[in-house]
């Protein structure tokens, strides 16, 4: 686990300064924006890539809003696939544009594009308000409150990744567990296909399971880089 781009890096990897209230100090983030970058990372055993909501050249506009939605047992990834996808007719109603990929873990990751300025108090404010309404509505499954003690049996919507300290885990990353799972963007139709057979194993994924699905799907995480969205 590490933060600050090593200063034994080659001189091709480049860095980005990002503020650390908690340091008083710019902390320099490796920059993984090129392959030859990836592979040096991938080489130190980096299975794991945790990537900010900006871009480097504007560490305080995000470009996108995300919801992590992680279940607490007995509930599990089946109750998250309930949720994304009433998480997804919520933003529906803003005419909001959303993707879904999976942790690689034990919960889904849902995304909205917007590529337009906007602030992370605006995307904070807003996923808290869209997690409150979730939660009114559905209070059996749904919570909204950080409290650990209270996630028993519900999938927590944590609308708190939309901020400009927090990272979330990137799309095709690997995840470090004794089974390498990865965290691939996913259609819907797969989301809905498991909650209806009630199979988590249709939204766990190996990186051979990765590389086959992008062979024939493309890249369905590329959309969120360019869809341009406002938030109502």
């Amino acid at each position: 686990y590490e933060k600050r781009c090593p200063p034994y890096r080659p001189d091709w990897v480049k860095t980005a300064p990002v503020w650390s209230d908690r340091n008083e100090a710019e902390i320099h983030y490796c920059l993984a924006n090129n392959l030859p970058s990836i592979v040096w990372a991938a080489n130190l055993g980096d299975l794991e890539l945790h990537t900010f909501l900006a871009k480097a050249n504007a560490v305080d506009r995000p470009t996108m809003m995300v919801f992590d939605l992680d279940p607490g047992a007995p509930a599990d990834i089946i109750a998250c696939a309930q949720v994304g996808l009433w998480l997804r007719s919520k933003l529906d109603e803003h005419k909001l544009q959303c993707f879904i990929k999976t942790s690689g873990s034990k919960g889904l990751q849902l995304y909205v594009p917007l590529n337009t300025p906007v602030t992370y108090d605006q995307t904070k404010t807003l996923s808290h308000q869209l997690a409150e309404e979730l939660e009114r509505k559905h209070p059996q499954l749904v919570l909204s409150k950080m409290a650990r003690e209270l996630r028993k049996g519900k999938v927590f919507v944590d609308w708190s990744q939309n901020d400009r300290h927090k990272t979330t885990v990137c799309a095709y990353s690997l995840r470090a567990k004794a089974r390498p799972t990865v965290s691939p963007t996913i259609a819907w139709d797969t989301v809905q296909s498991a909650l209806k057979k009630k199979d988590p194993e249709r939204l766990t994924f190996t990186s051979d399971d990765v590389l086959k699905r992008v062979e024939k799907d493309g890249d369905l995480f590329e959309p969120l880089l360019k869809l341009k969205q406002k938030l109502p």
